[in-house]
């Protein structure tokens, strides 16, 4: 999905030789060959480099914008773009290519136009400038342009405007769809829902009548769950309250719609919006609560695969951590580099919510592992349930932690337990049940009730059938 991912180029690209909803063919073809097609389609080679130059620019961003914005498929279209010139730009397939601008575009075509502080490809729309004139760059135009002396970018900034960066030098990479692998329900936790939440907070702008989303936290909780099936009721899908891939689309398509990301007027997407939830590379010598993340991940994860060494949980990345990163990099056929970098980071987490995916949540004198999402005010989940049973019985040993029923709603009550459990135990004050206040929970009330600090990942925890 755009809203979570930064513009690649993409390998290939798939064009119908129609308007979009036309009975006519589609062909696939590598991105480059596409670009030097549309360009000796729509310009002539005689025309001065640096005409022929911006013209490229223009045209890589307009078919860009297309493909990161997902604008046919969002529609239930199974290609790119189209070559009907009402819509879209020329595509004339199996003509001959002209030489001058091969060279060009094999130099330029990883290269696109956005806005300054935007991450979306501009919209970069054209005409002719003779017989059809319109927003956007005037092909003609820029042949006079040229011949006056401007560059490709004064040429550009002359008719787009002067917040017009040029990115060069863009990734390459296969064109996949932005639906993710399953639908996304509440529960959930990953940068998909992000990207979701995100997406309905600015429709809901649109459509008063979708409730707000209170947090783009990436946690799908009870109102991401009523955002959607609002939305989906709005727009005539089924009312579930889950995303599936109707609803994925659907929502694509409106927030490109609402925020004009397909117009040059676009309202533009910005950089926070598509930031991961996870950021950087965590490498040794650093010490914060993300590597305390990853530690807990690498314990649950060593106590079932014997091959990944066991690591405390401690916050600091020595060296113990760096050779337990290497372990598991090995087991999972990763890079050894004993840094946590963002391949090893999702094989991780994985990973874990695989373990978390074939374990019963409780039983006798066993200690629950962190489901894998979040828990926040206004979840309601059996693992909130299992919260609230342990922190119901630290109340009788901690008067200070209020006592909780065990309802399975994380309400206020449950908040302000939680908020004085990481009090005590100089955690975070966050009021919010992640892997590392879930942990310490665990062991604190496995020692008081069992008699020894017990953990999911520890003996005597699970054992693995």
């Amino acid at each position: 999905m755009s809203g979570a991912r930064l513009p690649v180029i993409p390998e290939n690209i798939t064009v119908h030789l129609g308007p979009a909803s036309s009975a006519a063919p589609n062909v696939t073809v590598p991105f480059s060959e596409y670009i030097k097609n549309v360009a000796s389609s729509e310009i002539y080679p005689t025309w001065p480099e640096q005409a022929i130059r911006a013209n490229v620019y223009a045209q890589i961003s307009y078919v860009l914008n297309r493909v990161f914005t997902e604008w046919y498929r969002a529609q239930g279209y199974d290609f790119d773009i189209t070559n009907s010139t009402q819509f879209d730009q020329a595509f004339v397939n199996g003509r001959e290519i002209f030489q001058p601008v091969s060279v060009l575009v094999d130099e330029l075509f990883n290269s696109y136009l956005r806005r300054r502080g935007n991450v979306e490809p501009l919209f970069a729309a054209f005409c002719n400038g003779t017989t059809v004139t319109c927003e956007g760059l005037s092909q003609w135009g820029t042949v006079d342009l040229a011949k006056q002396g401007f560059t490709p970018y004064e040429i550009l900034t002359y008719y787009y405007g002067d917040n017009l960066e040029i990115v060069q030098d863009a990734p390459i990479a296969p064109n996949v769809p932005s639906y993710p692998e399953r639908p996304l329900q509440e529960g959930d936790s990953s940068d998909d829902v992000r990207a979701i939440q995100i997406r309905l907070r600015r429709i809901a702008q649109n459509y008063p009548a979708i409730p707000v989303i209170p947090d783009t936290d990436g946690v799908f909780g009870t109102p991401t769950a009523a955002a959607v099936e609002e939305f989906q009721r709005i727009f005539s899908l089924p009312a579930t309250g889950v995303v599936d891939q109707s609803t994925w689309y659907r929502i694509e398509y409106i927030y490109n719609s609402v925020k004009k990301l397909a117009e040059l007027s676009s309202e533009g997407e910005q950089f926070e919006n598509v930031q991961k939830q996870y950021t950087e590379d965590l490498r040794p010598g650093m010490e914060s609560m993300q590597v305390k993340l990853v530690q807990y991940y690498l314990a649950v994860v060593g106590a079932y695969y014997e091959q990944v060494q066991p690591v405390e949980i401690t916050g600091y990345y020595g060296d113990q951590t760096a050779a337990s990163v290497r372990s598991f990099q090995q087991v999972f056929g990763l890079p050894q580099t004993g840094i946590i970098n963002r391949a090893t980071w999702n094989q991780l987490t994985d990973a874990y919510l695989g373990i978390v995916a074939d374990l019963p949540a409780t039983g006798e004198n066993v200690i629950a592992i962190y489901p894998g999402t979040v828990l926040k005010e206004g979840t309601t989940s059996e693992a909130v349930r299992i919260a609230q049973e342990y922190l119901n019985f630290l109340h009788g040993v901690y008067p200070q932690i209020p006592a909780v029923n065990n309802t399975g709603y994380f309400g206020p009550v449950t908040r302000s337990a939680v908020l004085a459990f990481q009090r005590l135990m100089g955690l975070e004050e966050n009021g919010l049940i992640g892997p590392i206040t879930w942990d310490e929970l665990a062991r604190v009330y496995s020692e008081h009730r069992f008699g020894y600090d017990k953990r999911p990942y520890q003996h005597p925890g699970y054992t693995i059938k």
